[in-house]
């Protein structure tokens, strides 16, 4: 005798080797179809048949099930529960063959939108309503797979189906994975071998490997776009009776920054003190002076933390208008947070002068370091050479250099290396980089031009600015005004932090060091700048109308949040300066001969531009040592490079080492 049952869902046939009990309480002892051995009892048979082929009834039964008509097959059926013998006479006749039988079970089974299931072997037909909305549902999906297929085969030639240009950053970077279109995406990946990203580009809906990696930013930390809403401003009648408030000072103010900088935070001025000596200014772009706390302007800038910048763009901190208003142009007077401190006739630095004031300076140039930086020389100071603001410059180089020597000693004394003033090592890596990048017949080209540190222009802004920042600090501190400072102590992961309490940087050698000198592109820099504001105008009263106080919870949170952006937007940076040397040696034409020096570890660096790539063949070599290596492939989605060594020299050469990106104002854009 053979059993129809019912094991996880499936029908199944078994054949019986013995019985026992009677009635409701027999069982038998079965082997099913694939040979295995079950116990079934008679409350879990479907069906009993003798005299025929179970291999063949089962057989049978699914070619038959296919045909069934279900419409049919639900008007036959009783509205009442009914078992399945009493359906099969009702659909096939009485004289209904097992195999009919049988295939009328696997329909029922299968069928759930037509049939409920009662029980074993039993069903009661759905109710009108109900078949209608399931027959819709099932004639949907259908339409979906269609339309999942006919996209699928779509993107596998090449063509970004029209209906999904809407969504295609949300479908990469964002996806609801239950949508017909990321399973379209998906399959057709499969199917191609490509990633989403690949894919997405090679059909043009994403327009290059730099729009994935810009969008992929976005998306984390610009979710509603990088511009800036042009209703975010500030009251101009109150700005302008802030300006007209403020004292002018007396003295000639001019910047330096290379071409490219449109946020002028910072101007020095040199005025000649009488008896001998001068008086040296800083002077800081002030727009706290107008934005205030927790205005709408403030909490833009508070979302932001800090301007991102990348090779070719930026997305500013503050919008443009405020920064127009408060860069330090040439041509007019500016609102500006000024330090003034003096030097005497030997140049050397009288702390006990320092003071700090909120006024209108006069800006007569913005000097460019293109210009500027090939002429300063010392040669050129001493046979008084003609360029703009040589004496002036003359005298802030001499505070510099004391500036420096003073910083020295305390490194040492902190147990590191002194660095050497206006280093020039023309192989060495500690090199900064400019990206220029312009468009030719439709495409981008890139030119990176490397910059050394250590020029005369370079180290005076520097000094001067790392200068500024530990005087900040030290006047937090000594008056007990909470800000933002940043310190450098110890070792390990966490030795460089921001935080809310006075602490040395050790790594300059300085007791007190607190970001105020970028308030335009750093939201810590505003911050302070604020506290400053309020000492300069209050004195020791700062205390009880500064922004933030003692302790002050919010602070912290600000302080946390900072380091969080300003080390996420680092790296977006990196990336993307990995992505522009990508490119510059895709234009050079590949395979491409370079040399690299190891690092660590099989990474190393090229010579000629800031890329780093995995070369393992260097793992055992030591540090620093030079090779020469051959560019072979290159992936600008995944940031990597292939490269074969063609030449290992025997003896690595000496490198300076790259400074900490960001820890002096001159390297922190």
């Amino acid at each position: 005798m053979h059993l129809l049952f019912e094991e996880s869902g499936d029908l199944k046939i078994a054949t019986t080797q013995s019985a026992s009990g009677v009635g409701d309480a027999e069982s038998w002892q079965a082997t099913t179809l694939s040979g295995k051995k079950i116990k079934l009892k008679a409350k879990e048979v479907w069906l009993r048949f003798e005299n025929s082929d179970a291999h063949a009834v089962m057989t049978q039964a699914n070619a038959l099930s296919a045909g069934i008509d279900l419409q049919l097959l639900w008007d036959c059926a009783p509205d009442e529960e009914f078992g399945l013998v009493d359906v099969s006479q009702e659909y096939f006749g009485d004289q209904a063959s097992i195999e009919q039988q049988v295939a009328l079970g696997l329909a029922l089974q299968g069928a759930p939108v037509f049939f409920r299931r009662k029980g074993r072997g039993r069903f009661q037909r759905a109710p009108l309503e109900q078949l209608q909305a399931g027959l819709a549902a099932i004639e949907r999906k259908q339409k979906e797979l269609e339309q999942q297929q006919a996209w699928q085969q779509e993107l596998i030639a090449g063509q970004f189906p029209a209906t999904l240009r809407s969504i295609r950053k949300q479908l990469l970077f964002n996806p609801d994975k239950n949508t017909s279109a990321y399973k379209a995406l998906q399959a057709a990946c499969s199917e191609t071998g490509e990633s989403a990203a690949q894919l997405m580009i090679r059909c043009g809906a994403i327009d290059s490997p730099l729009a994935f990696h810009r969008e992929m930013f976005l998306k984390t930390h610009f979710p509603q776009g990088a511009e800036h809403h042009e209703q975010t401003g500030i009251d101009q009648a109150l700005c302008d009776i802030r300006f007209a408030e403020l004292p002018v000072a007396q003295v000639k103010a001019f910047s330096i920054d290379d071409s490219g900088t449109t946020e002028i935070d910072d101007a020095l001025s040199v005025t000649p003190l009488e008896g001998g000596g001068h008086r040296i200014g800083i002077h800081i772009a002030a727009p706290g002076l107008v934005i205030a706390k927790d205005d709408p302007v403030d909490l833009v800038a508070r979302h932001r933390m800090s301007t991102v910048y990348f090779p070719g763009d930026k997305m500013t901190m503050l919008p443009d208008s405020i920064i127009t208003q408060f860069s330090l142009d040439e041509g007019g007077e500016r609102a500006a947070l000024s330090m003034y401190v003096d030097l005497d006739a030997d140049n050397k630095l009288q702390e006990d002068t320092l003071e700090i004031r909120a006024e209108r300076v006069p800006i007569l140039a913005n000097l460019r370091l293109e210009d500027l930086e090939h002429l300063v020389t010392e040669e050129a100071f001493a046979n008084k050479e003609a360029f703009p603001f040589h004496e002036e410059l003359a005298i802030l180089w001499k505070g510099a250099q004391h500036l420096h020597a003073a910083r020295q000693e305390r490194r040492v004394a902190n147990g590191l290396r002194a660095e050497q003033l206006g280093l020039v090592d023309p192989n060495a890596l500690a090199r900064d980089f400019y990206f220029e990048i312009e468009e030719r017949s439709g495409d981008q080209f890139v030119e990176i031009v490397p910059r050394q540190r250590g020029s005369i222009l370079d180290t005076i802004v520097a000094e001067w600015m790392i200068f500024c920042n530990s005087s900040a600090g030290h006047l937090l501190s000594e008056h007990g005004l909470p800000g933002l400072f940043r310190t450098q102590k110890g070792w390990g992961p966490l030795r460089t932090r921001m935080q809310t309490t006075p602490g040395p940087h050790e790594g300059l050698g300085l007791d007190y060091y607190a970001w105020s000198t970028s308030p335009l592109r750093r939201y810590s820099d505003l911050v302070n700048q604020w506290q400053l504001i309020a000492l300069a105008k209050h004195g020791v009263t700062a205390k009880m109308v500064a922004p933030f106080s003692s302790k002050d919870a919010s602070l912290m949170g600000i302080a946390a949040d900072f380091e969080t952006c300003y080390q996420a937007y680092g790296e977006f940076q990196d990336r993307l300066e990995k992505y522009w040397c990508l490119r510059w040696l895709q234009q050079q034409g590949l395979p491409k001969t370079v040399f690299v020096r190891h690092l660590k570890e099989g990474m190393s660096r090229l010579e000629a531009v800031p890329l780093h790539i995995a070369i393992p063949e260097l793992a055992t070599h030591p540090r620093m040592t030079r090779a020469e290596v051959e560019i072979t492939d290159l992936d600008l989605l995944q940031l990597s490079a292939s490269a074969r060594v063609l030449h290992v020299e025997s003896e690595p050469a000496p490198v300076e080492v790259a400074p900490e990106r960001g820890e002096d104002d001159a390297s922190a854009a």
